[in-house]
């Protein structure tokens, strides 16, 4: 038995990282559903901009939904899927808060592994959120206050994102700021990372000298790594002398702590709106 990562065997990191079987098929299934109902529902009740091109890759385009509030914040979305699946689509739901509240969304798909490596996801990400800064005046926003937020693989790639000193700040949901386990497991069949490439796409090991706060929040209920990776991104982060905030989140699994966005009276809506009046 070889041990790789923190005294675990390739099946005991496969397992630290596996956030479906952690919640379970049938829970997991229940969240796929209610998302998929309600972003459904979203996408016909508002009018938006669908699948604007930001690169002339088929998956580099952009859903923008104008909240219709002239010089408004304006929030570009990163979705999860350990960037080798899902979509922008199903994440149109948390529009249902983002728009009352006074905030532009942006949805953000960007290519999957394993058609693309992940230096080039992340270049990907960086162009849309650019894009979104570039234009935000043009969907009626205020292009000082454009925020950038993703859940698990979305919150890796906001982490590495923020290097672009034109934003006012982001929200990193559940993400994973160190690959080398990445590399390590079962995710890397598609990812493909070498410990290069792994070294090089772990915002953990790349903390800007400047940046816009950044709120860290992950579900108490996750697994332990994704609990400890939040943490201790969040005091290397504190310990640069950068500005933001640890947010544990309790009654949250990896799943289901995206709602805090998505309800009026959610815990990640007041943060983002705490980050807007800054």
């Amino acid at each position: 038995m070889t041990m790789l990562y923190r005294g675990m065997d390739r099946a005991a990191l496969d397992a630290a990282y596996d956030n479906g079987a952690a919640v379970g098929p049938a829970k997991r299934d229940r969240y796929v559903a209610d998302r998929t109902t309600r972003s459904e529902a979203f996408r016909k009740s508002h009018r938006g901009r669908i699948d604007v091109p930001y690169g002339a890759g088929a998956r580099q385009r952009l859903d923008v939904y104008p909240c219709g509030a002239p010089g408004a914040p304006t929030l570009a979305f990163i979705h999860g899927g350990y960037w080798q699946a899902n979509d922008k689509e199903p994440l149109s739901y948390v529009g249902e808060s983002l728009l009352p509240a006074g905030f532009n969304l942006v949805l953000v798909e960007y290519t999957l592994a394993p058609t693309a490596r992940l230096d080039a996801i992340v270049a990907e990400v960086r162009a849309a959120v650019a894009w979104t800064l570039d234009h935000a005046r043009e969907i009626g926003g205020d292009p000082a206050r454009v925020f950038v937020a993703g859940n698990s693989a979305g919150g890796h790639l906001t982490a590495m994102a923020m290097q672009d000193a034109r934003l006012a700040g982001g929200l990193a949901i559940s993400g994973i700021y160190d690959l080398e386990p990445i590399r390590l497991n079962y995710l890397n069949d598609k990812l493909r990372l070498d410990a290069d490439e792994a070294a090089l796409n772990s915002p953990m090991l790349h903390l800007p000298s400047r940046a816009a706060p950044l709120v860290i929040t992950v579900g108490l209920g996750e697994l332990p790594e994704l609990i400890r990776q939040s943490a201790e991104f969040a005091t290397a982060w504190q310990k640069r002398g950068l500005p933001g905030s640890y947010m544990p989140l309790d009654g949250h699994d990896h799943f289901s702590i995206v709602d805090e966005l998505a309800r009026p009276d959610g815990r990640l809506l007041a943060a983002l709106r705490a980050l807007a009046a800054a």
